[in-house]
């Protein structure tokens, strides 16, 4: 129980900085926080809204992880190099998948709400 508290704590932190220095995290985190109450209204059934909310969770945790990648990279090198290039696209990729997925469950829920389902 000790350890869960001060990982809370550095998850926390984590979560601030990456919010106040990466655009990207802001703008998924706005998605997040429009997207949590528009799951009410969009899905009727709490498996769907729990759907919904998790594929946004997904984005925001991919671009997280992608943000460390690239934070990294930089570290290792700030000059243009090949391999980092190659390594932030397939970071970028994932987010894109990412976001290519909740697109899929959110516009599932909105023609099964609609009645197109």
């Amino acid at each position: 129980m000790d350890r869960i508290y001060p990982a809370f704590l550095n998850s926390c932190a984590g979560f601030s900085y990456a919010l106040r220095t990466e655009r990207a995290v802001r703008q998924e985190f706005a998605v997040f926080l429009a997207g949590l109450p528009l799951s009410f209204v969009v899905a009727e059934q709490g498996w769907l809204r729990l759907a919904l909310i998790l594929s946004l969770v997904a984005i925001l945790s991919i671009e997280l992880l992608n943000t460390c990648v690239e934070k990294l990279c930089d570290h290792v090198t700030p000059d243009l190099h090949q391999t980092i290039k190659v390594i932030k696209d397939m970071g970028s990729a994932a987010c894109f998948c990412a976001q290519a997925s909740a697109a899929v469950v959110w516009a599932m829920a909105l023609a099964l709400r609609a009645g197109f389902l």
